[in-house]
């Protein structure tokens, strides 16, 4: 079976910290996918490894990216990005919202990388060389950096003493930024998370593939449907030797397939591809590992207008240009690799750890309420593969215990968003929305619900293209964030 349980989440020179203190080595300019440039400087941090036990004193450096040019005021805010599974310069250059409000606000921005992924490696190239180095690798360790660096920073940054700090992520980073309000309130004053699905681990296994099927139904006629029958179709063409030729030769795959192992991987390939393109269905041009046009699932619907009359090569065929829509809209890719997504950067085999071990996300399809090939969650069998893979078995009620799971009313100060179905003839819904807090349990736990948009669209910069319902929402986070500060700064 596959890694179900870990579906990745979707979606930027070092310095020495002696005695808490950091130093400066340079600032950084980078060009984002959406042309603008960012400038930051890059610091690391020295942080405890294990910030739960006594054994091991050993630290590491954590990377964090600063910027400081809005920031002029003593006592002024900071907006923490909490770093999701990857490398935080990717997350830096595609979080436009902290860097479009930070002037309004004449905030810092801190962008802090997670343990275990981009160059925060805890025990270096040997991070992730056995189980018993992976042992640190949990959402309780990454939390308690996050919480020392802002103390750190709050102590050793000349006016940043009174600073009233804001915890904003997406994905996986908005359950780190909605867990550390609840953990650390000390820590952080509020926190925006955006598509934060903490409660994905208690939900009904289909809803997050419902989800993304319906986003293909609405973006066009037999489009879900034609996608569902693909299955099928790619097990009766690849049954011969001909067939494997012929299915490697139209999908243009630079490795061509070979056995059925490779054809089950393969669909496996697929599958990721359709969840991926649910989650960025932006209503602009964007750019990924390649680029993307606006609604980018209406555009893969347009190579799938056909009934059920076509044959398995016909069908076949329509998939493979649905599929260059998101691999190679541009034209330039000379093969397909099947071995890369366009997520590509972000970090995986961390995230199968993690899945492996706390944050276990049941998954599962049954090509009847969705259009993917029935697979059951089986636990036992889930374990197994983690065992196999890390020598680890999964905690599957753990994150429950330890965040609370629906029993989160006694927390203040956190915003959670996600996308409602749309109005828009095009519109969609974020999949992780199945896992998300979606009403208001009261006056500062609120759920904001966008209609129009995808996974996180509102952390993204400004465009003009943006629904209307994005632009107020931004609007609203400021004036949360506004009313935060506000009241930290009358009780201190």
């Amino acid at each position: 079976m596959r890694l179900t349980s870990a579906v990745p989440f979707f979606l930027l020179i070092s310095c020495h910290a002696l005695a808490l203190k950091p130093q400066l080595l340079g600032r950084h300019t980078e060009k984002t996918s959406d042309h603008r440039s960012v400038s930051y400087k890059t610091f690391y941090f020295d942080q405890q490894i294990d910030h739960f036990g006594f054994l091991e004193n050993g630290t590491f450096k954590q990377r964090y990216l600063l910027n400081d040019q809005h920031w002029h005021k003593e006592g002024g805010p900071v907006l923490f990005y909490t770093g999701n599974e990857g490398d935080i310069t990717w997350f830096c250059n595609n979080t436009g919202f902290m860097w479009d409000v930070a002037e309004q606000l004449e905030a810092m921005l801190v962008f802090a990388e997670h343990r275990y992924y981009g160059e925060s490696m805890p025990f270096g190239e040997e991070s992730y060389s056995n189980a018993k180095y992976l042992n640190y690798l949990t959402s309780e360790q990454a939390l308690a950096d996050f919480a020392v660096l802002i103390k750190a920073l709050k102590k050793t940054l000349p006016g940043a003493q009174k600073s009233s700090v804001i915890a904003i992520g997406g994905s996986y980073g908005g359950m780190l930024a909605a867990w550390l309000r609840m953990k650390y309130p000390s820590a952080v004053i509020g926190a925006l998370a955006a598509s934060a699905p903490i409660l994905q681990f208690i939900v009904p296994c289909g809803d997050f593939y419902k989800v993304v099927t319906h986003d293909f139904t609405i973006s066009g006629a037999d489009c879900s449907s034609n996608i569902r029958r693909s299955w099928a179709a790619i097990d009766n063409v690849s049954a011969t030797v001909e067939g494997l030729q012929w299915l490697s030769q139209e999908f243009g795959v630079c490795d061509p397939l070979k056995n059925l192992e490779e054809v089950y991987g393969f669909k496996a390939w697929l599958q990721e591809t359709w969840v991926n393109l649910a989650m960025v269905d932006y209503p602009y041009e964007a750019n990924f590992l390649q680029p993307l046009p606006a609604w980018p699932v209406k555009e893969v619907c347009t190579h799938l207008r056909f009934g059920s009359s076509v044959s398995d090569k016909q069908l076949l065929h329509g998939i493979s240009q649905a599929v260059r829509v998101y691999y190679n809209y541009s034209g330039d890719a000379l093969c397909l690799n099947t071995s890369q997504t366009a997520t590509g950067n972000l970090g995986f085999l961390g995230w199968f750890y993690q899945s492996c071990t706390e944050m276990v996300m049941p998954m599962c399809t049954d090509g009847i309420h969705d259009m993917f090939e029935p697979q059951p969650w089986n636990f036992q069998a889930f374990s197994d593969e983690c065992y196999a893979q890390f020598g680890v078995r999964p905690r599957e009620d753990w994150i429950e215990i330890v965040y609370g799971g629906r029993n989160i009313s006694a927390h203040s100060n956190i915003i959670f968003r996600y996308v409602l179905y749309s109005s828009f003839s095009n519109g969609d819904l974020d999949p992780w929305m199945s896992g998300g807090v979606t009403n208001s349990l009261s006056e500062s736990l609120v759920a904001i619900m966008i209609d129009g948009g995808a996974h996180h669209l509102d952390l993204r910069y400004n465009n003009e293209y943006d629904p209307h319902s994005v632009i107020k929402t931004r609007a609203l986070e400021v004036q949360y964030f506004k009313k935060w500060i506000k009241q930290a700064a009358s009780t201190q």
